[in-house]
């Protein structure tokens, strides 16, 4: 039995546009979006508001779309918010078919801790990836457990799912490990501290030979 989360979506084509068209259709609790590729023409469609709102919290969704009893594959290609309320405005969808590749931005994933004093630092939040249209992953994890200052993990160091390829460029840097900056500070404040503290008692050490 389908459950509003499921990934099977009806959706009803439309022939009016413009903004105040789309404006009444997200008040009524629909989205509009559109269908394109395979050579095929653009298809207007509107999408069930709710049901859209939960599939698309998950990057590079998969839909088995409905239209007019017919089914199709289809990637949730770009989501169009509103950049104050966040509310989705537009959605874009490409024709997919299973056993196909295709290009995605998947989501890295930081998991664990690096040695005690250091930092995990993420400088990719995502890589590109050539991959099956039904095996997109959620995302890439990668691990830095125990990692220590100067550890470097590039996008070529990343376990991808079976059957995926790398797009993004090998040498990208996705994770480094380091000591913070306010760390290094407060330990170069302290060397110094006390290099100041041994040159002041080598001074005192040297007038009391002097005095004696």
């Amino acid at each position: 039995m389908s459950t509003e989360t499921d990934t099977q979506v009806v959706a009803e084509t439309r022939t009016n546009f413009g903004k105040g068209f789309a404006r009444r259709l997200r008040a009524a609790g629909q989205i509009p979006a559109v269908i394109y590729g395979h050579g095929t023409d653009p298809v207007h469609v509107a999408l069930p508001g709710h049901q859209m709102l939960l599939l698309v919290r998950r990057a590079n969704a998969v839909i088995e779309l409905s239209i007019d009893g017919t089914s199709q594959l289809v990637l949730v290609k770009d989501v169009q918010r509103d950049p104050v309320r966040q509310i989705i405005e537009h959605i874009d969808l490409l024709v997919v078919k299973k056993g196909e590749k295709v290009q995605v931005d998947v989501p890295v994933v930081v998991t664990g801790e690096p040695v005690a004093g250091t930092i995990a630092t993420q400088d990719a939040s995502s890589v590109s990836l050539e991959v099956g249209a039904t095996d997109i992953p959620e995302n890439v994890q990668v691990d830095v457990e125990g990692l220590e200052d100067g550890a470097r993990i590039t996008a070529a160091d990343l376990t991808l799912p079976r059957g995926a390829a790398l797009v993004t460029d090998a040498e990208t840097l996705v994770v480094a490990v380091s000591v913070p900056a306010a760390t290094l500070a407060a330990v170069d404040e302290i060397e110094a501290a006390d290099e100041a503290t041994a040159a002041e008692q080598a001074d005192e050490a040297e007038g009391d030979e002097k005095s004696e």
